[in-house]
């Protein structure tokens, strides 16, 4: 039988530059950089995760750095927004941390009984800073304080090009209709993290995915039994279904909903610490077994980084990276 998601996985997303990605969502958001890898169905791609101590569900954020990537144009259909939970009191914190910083904040607003702090990271991605609670703990060891660190995903905010038919996706996921103001209408998952996603009843323009451009979200899942039924259900529908995937440290699939939102949903295990030092993550660039092999060749492809705890990133020293991006049906 099909278990309700517990709530989102993990948020990808595009952009060009990987220094700039480590420099903002490391330094500046103070997130932990838990794991460098490749695109598995690019390996001359990296593959950038942030989350809390140990890139646990619901707190990861992940990203491919694609240098000639051209800019992203919001529109229909995306992903157009991921937001972050910090504590209610950490508003002016952010506020004063961010604009010191150079970024660009608009002022609080309140939207469902929460404070929002809207920005933008180098590329354009669009995010919120949300005050809210959360199961999720502080990352210790980052720049900024515990008390005013960010605890992980709030949720993320979908522009369909049709919300009815993306609102029955929510639905049979295990979303329920919880909350509206105007046209954002808010579902939420039955789990203690990560569980918000607000879907936008209003008509847009086609965008264009691209550098700043969110390419999905990732729902939990038990285990990989719980997405062959799933595989199933969305093929029993007529959905654009991907087969389950091997990623190494979850099992995935992907569904291109008729909305044109692409989920990927994902096993919570082995997870992000499989067979590797929790005291070393994001170190140095981690290759599965089957990439292992190609490990020089690969190093000499990818520009170095300079990681915010000094930690080494195995790279060669070529400055070339690769420039294609691989397709809609997962690129994980």
């Amino acid at each position: 039988m099909l278990t309700d998601t517990a709530g989102i996985h993990h948020v990808t997303g595009i952009v060009r530059d990987a220094q700039a990605n480590v420099d903002f969502y490391a330094t500046t958001l103070g997130l932990r950089l838990v794991k460098q890898t490749v695109n598995f169905n690019e390996k001359f791609t990296r593959h950038l995760f942030y989350g809390d101590e140990t890139g646990s569900p619901g707190t990861a954020l992940t990203f491919f750095p694609y240098p000639a990537e051209e800019p992203g144009r919001p529109g229909t259909p995306q992903i157009r927004t991921a937001s972050l939970v910090i504590p209610p009191e950490a508003v002016d914190y952010w506020t004063d941390r961010l604009a010191d910083r150079g970024v660009e904040v608009d002022s609080p607003f309140e939207r469902f009984d929460e404070t929002v702090l809207r920005i933008s990271d180098p590329d354009g991605t669009e995010l919120e800073l949300v005050t809210g609670e959360t199961s999720v703990e502080p990352w210790t060891d980052g720049p900024v304080p515990a008390e005013r660190a960010i605890r992980g995903i709030h949720g993320v905010t979908l522009h369909s090009t049709n919300p009815f038919v993306t609102a029955s996706v929510l639905d049979t996921l295990g979303f329920d209709l919880v909350a509206q103001e105007g046209d954002r209408v808010r579902y939420r998952a039955p789990g203690d993290r990560a569980t918000v996603v607000d879907l936008l009843d209003r008509d847009g323009e086609f965008g264009r995915e691209g550098a700043g451009s969110i390419h999905h979200v990732a729902v939990r899942v038990e285990d990989e039994a719980q997405l062959y039924e799933w595989h199933d259900l969305f093929r029993e529908r007529g959905y654009d279904v991907s087969r389950v995937k091997d990623r190494h440290v979850f099992h995935s699939l992907y569904v291109r909903e008729p909305g044109g939102i692409l989920f990927e949903l994902a096993t919570d295990g082995p997870g992000l610490t499989f067979d590797v030092d929790v005291e070393t993550l994001g170190e140095s660039l981690y290759l599965p077994p089957w990439l292992e092999e190609d490990r020089e060749m690969i190093q000499s492809q990818l520009r170095p980084l300079d990681l915010p705890a000094g930690g080494e990133n195995g790279n060669g020293d070529e400055e070339s990276e690769a420039d294609e991006r691989s397709g809609a049906d997962g690129p994980n």
